[in-house]
């Protein structure tokens, strides 16, 4: 590992360590004309990671590029046996601009790993995963847990095109029946997307869902899960400051046992319980 500049570590009550540390970019490549992949050199302790928790990322300051606040990003994927932490993002605006003129051998100030990550119950055995766009990145370590856990996995990828589509060759690697659907073929609208999960329940039965950002997906399988019964999570983006539940920034409702209830999305989540998720 070719990290420098260790910095102490902080420990909630019920989560991993966070560590600070800089670590040293191994590839930093578009995988298409709008997503990048970032592969960093980390250390064991940050490698200690759970699916569905992400890192708060110390954006290089560049150029005409300024960004103020670290960004949260979810992790793609984490090898402890290769010291390698990835991460798919998309660039949108000041601080994916800056964190895509890094090129291998800068360094990037990492902290995490943070939050809650994705449960598999060890009676959950045919999981299914609905995500659009990059929120395929954020379920890609759980479909490598699954794996490893020996459950069977199907992914439904949703984008608006075929040339967007992002981690197809990456599940179908792990052994995950792969369904992608697009806006340009007319497929990934609700309608066929319930259709293609009723009919997956009929035939192989469905134990848990998982998913990650978009509303519609959310109210959906949160109409699939109610009327069939079927138990889910939901891994939720939202803005932060600190990521490490001080400042307040990322407080979304939820809706428990009859009541809204406020809760923060760095530290209670960022992976929520499916029915309890309330869309912005």
């Amino acid at each position: 590992m070719n990290s420098v500049t260790a910095q102490p570590s902080l420990r909630f009550d019920g989560i991993k360590p966070i560590h600070g540390d800089e670590c040293t970019i191994k590839s930093n490549r578009p995988v298409n004309g709008e997503y990048r992949l970032m592969v960093l050199a980390a250390s064991s302790k940050l490698l200690d990671c759970e699916p569905g928790q992400f890192f708060h990322l110390l954006c290089p300051v560049t150029g005409d590029l300024h960004p103020y606040l670290r960004r949260p990003m979810s992790i793609y994927g984490y090898y402890p046996d290769a010291g390698e932490l990835h991460f798919l993002y998309k660039v949108t605006g000041e601080g994916t601009s800056a964190l895509a003129t890094l090129n291998p051998g800068d360094t990037l100030n990492v902290l995490g790993p943070l939050g809650r990550g994705f449960d598999i119950l060890p009676r959950w055995t045919n999981l299914l995963l609905v995500a659009r766009g990059v929120g395929l990145a954020t379920l890609a370590p759980l479909a490598l847990k699954a794996r490893r856990l020996n459950r069977r996995l199907t992914a439904i990828c949703s984008a608006r095109s075929e040339d967007v589509l992002m981690s197809l060759d990456y599940f179908r690697s792990l052994d995950v029946d792969v369904i992608a659907v697009t806006d340009a073929d007319g497929t990934s609208n609700v309608d066929h997307l319930r259709f293609i999960i009723e009919r997956l329940i009929r035939e192989d039965g469905i134990d848990a869902m998982y998913t990650c950002g978009s509303n519609r997906i959310l109210n959906l399988l949160q109409a699939v899960g109610k009327t069939h019964d079927i138990p889910g999570q939901i891994a939720l983006e939202q803005q932060m400051a600190c990521g490490i539940g001080m400042c307040q920034c990322c407080v979304r409702a939820f809706t428990r046992n009859g009541a809204i209830v406020n809760e923060r999305v760095c530290r209670e989540g960022p992976v929520f319980d499916l029915q309890e998720a309330i869309g912005c």
